[in-house]
């Protein structure tokens, strides 16, 4: 997706995050990893409208700023932290090209971030851009697209979203997502490889790197039953990854 996209789509992001696989495995899943946050600094890129940095606030950061490259994006998360308070601060930012901040963060996140690298120098330069906002041993959390995901498995459309390879990039598959809202939302990102998320972490000094598998939390099976969440267990759409600056 473009950002003229994302900023004709504004607010209307945050209906993502109803959809069953967003409400359940994806946000109880990162939470998780993320952990506990109570006195430390965190740096959310690719915020959007600011859903998961309103949550690391949550989870105790004393800190949280959010960063987009999309203004539209960023104006509607401000919005929301007006209706909320929560003491979230934004800003446009390109993540591969950060500003120096008045002081390194604790942690990074990125939800759906990296796909949008168009090649495997790009995704370095949005590396190196992480690596330098965090303090030495700082922690960087992604949420991506899974390297694995066969798109040939079972349905996605039950979870909230159909997924349609549409080509070859530099990095791995380009596709088309669709979100199954009303009206549907479309996009279309890459898929990388495996290799090429790890290669670019190791080439600009991350280390630790650990693949974090996604799981359904008990209010999901309560919610839907445990078999309706078989297929996309089997063959999850997302993954996340875990390591240190």
């Amino acid at each position: 997706m473009t950002t003229q996209q994302y900023d004709e789509i504004g607010e209307a992001y945050e209906g993502f995050k109803t959809l069953p696989m967003a409400r359940f495995p994806e946000r109880d899943s990162f939470l998780r990893m993320v952990g506990d946050l109570r006195g430390r600094s965190a740096l959310d890129l690719a915020c959007g409208t600011g859903f998961y940095t309103r949550q690391l606030k949550r989870l105790g950061a004393a800190e949280a700023f959010g960063v987009d490259i999309s203004g539209e994006m960023v104006a509607a998360a401000r919005a929301i932290e007006e209706r909320t308070e929560l003491g979230v601060r934004y800003a446009v930012a390109d993540a591969a090209e950060l500003h120096a901040f008045d002081r390194p963060f604790d942690i990074a996140t990125a939800v759906y971030l990296l796909n949008y690298a168009e090649d495997a120098p790009g995704m370095e330069r949005m590396y190196r851009s992480i690596h330098r906002s965090l303090v030495p041993g700082g922690e960087f959390f992604v949420l991506t697209q899974a390297p694995e995901f066969r798109f040939d498995g079972p349905p996605t459309a039950p979870y909230g979203f159909t997924y349609e390879p549409v080509g070859e990039g530099a990095t791995g598959p380009r596709v088309r997502i669709t979100a199954l809202l009303d009206p549907p939302i479309t996009f279309v990102t890459n898929s990388p490889r495996r290799e090429v998320y790890e290669d670019c972490l190791a080439a600009t000094g991350f280390t630790e790197v650990t693949w974090v598998p996604l799981r359904v939390p008990e209010d999901g099976v309560r919610a839907f039953g445990a078999p309706f969440w078989e297929d996309f267990l089997a063959n999850p759409p997302l993954a996340m990854l875990r390591c240190r600056a």
